[in-house]
Parts: C-alpha cells; structure tokens; sequence
C-alpha cells in the first residue's frame, strides 16, 4: 500500500488500522506488518505506531505477544469502557437534591474473602464506611466501603460528612484499573432497613474495585433502592 501524505497521529493511525480490520483487509488470525513497517508506511515514529496498537488490543481487536508479533483476534470482541460516576452527579442529573449520610466509620480488619480482593491478607485494620445516599430526602443507594488505607493513609483525614466517600476517592485518588459485577439480592435486614424497602424485595447490586498501579485502592459494593435502572453507553 502507498504511503499517506504527512505524518501521522497515534489516532490517525488507529483509525486507520482499525478500518483495515472492518474491511477485513487484514483477516481474524492474520498476522500484521511490525511495527516499524507501520512506522514507515505512516511517516511517523514507532512510539507512535505501538500506542495505536496498544489501544485496539485493549479494545480486544488485537492480540499482541511479544516475540510472536501481532495478530488481528480471532474472535474480536468490542469492550465497553465505564467511568466511575459521582453519585452526587447521577441525582442531581436527574433534577433530585443530593444528601449524604455517614451510617458507620470505623477501622476494622476486612474478612478473609476482602483481605484477598484487596491483596491486604494479614494487614492491619483498615477503613470501613457504610453510607447512604438520598435523591429528595428518599434512599437512593446503600454503599458498604474498604478503603486501603495502606495504599491511601490520607483516607483516614478525610472528612466525609463535608465530601461523601464516592466523590473524595473520584477526586482525589488517581486509578488505572478495576473490574466490577453486576448481580441482583433480595433485600437482607441491614439493606432493608437502610433502604426503607421490604426485607425480600428485589435489589440491583454493583460491587466494584478499583487500583492503581498494583495497589487496590477501594472495595465498595453498592445496593440500588427497588426499581433502579442502571443505564451506560459504551
């Protein structure tokens, strides 16, 4: 193929690449030209070229490995990427007044099956939060939180009567990673009374952890009022 005129992005190239896969110019399995082909074919660096790549095998399009060279996936999946939300932001999104209540704050030493999600076996006590968020006086979502304190020891300064947990670790925690489950409960005692709802009724369940680096930084799991409708755009 003839050289693009000019020097291009990391996004130009991307694009382009990606476009390959779609016409299926490159086919599932194929192995594509390395990277200092690429490099030359764009008229641009090899950083540049390794970047665009990175992303589409993040993006499941790619598989890389090193000394194999890279290949167009056999099955290409497209991956949804979610933002982490402020829960101030998706109530009051809905033209609803925020308000958040602290229910327990205490340093507690986190049960084996969290010591394991948090990589923490054996450490100290660490931050325990269970909060409840309102939209119009109305409970909105029940959030049982770990924060590693080991990983963010500013946590226990924090006040979270001023700044709820959500919003203080969004704004002032850098992370890279988590991974996160959907799943549904029927209301227990604790999330019953919490939730003003009956003990059975039906709850949506998020738990999610988030890292940075190879810290965990929270384990939080958050359980929805009965009737809410998680709603994300990929």
């Amino acid at each position: 193929m003839s050289a693009p005129a000019g020097r291009k992005t990391w996004q130009a190239v991307q694009a382009a690449v990606r476009a390959r896969i779609s016409r299926r110019d490159w086919k599932p399995g194929a192995l594509i030209p390395h990277e200092a082909e690429l490099a030359q074919e764009f008229g641009c660096s090899r950083g540049t070229v390794n970047r665009a790549l990175r992303g589409l095998a993040e993006d499941g399009l790619l598989e890389r490995r090193r000394r194999a060279g890279t290949r167009v996936a056999l099955n290409p999946q497209r991956r949804a990427a979610f933002a982490i939300p402020l829960i101030r932001d998706e109530i009051e999104g809905k033209g609803q007044q925020f308000a958040a209540r602290i229910l327990t704050r205490e340093m507690r030493r986190p049960p084996p099956d969290v010591q394991a999600r948090l990589r923490v076996a054996g450490a100290a006590p660490i931050l325990w939060l269970e909060t409840l968020y309102t939209a119009d006086g109305a409970p909105y979502v029940f959030e049982a939180r770990w924060i590693n304190t080991h990983a963010v020891p500013r946590a226990l300064d924090a006040d979270f009567t001023v700044i709820s947990p959500n919003e203080w670790l969004v704004r002032e925690v850098p992370f890279d990673s988590g991974d996160f489950t959907v799943s549904a409960m029927a209301a227990d005692g604790r999330s019953a009374a919490v939730l003003g709802c009956a003990e059975g009724a039906g709850l949506l369940v998020l738990d999610r952890r988030t890292q940075h680096g190879a810290q965990i930084i929270t384990s939080v799991r958050l359980v929805f009022h009965p009737g809410y409708r998680m709603h994300t755009r990929s």
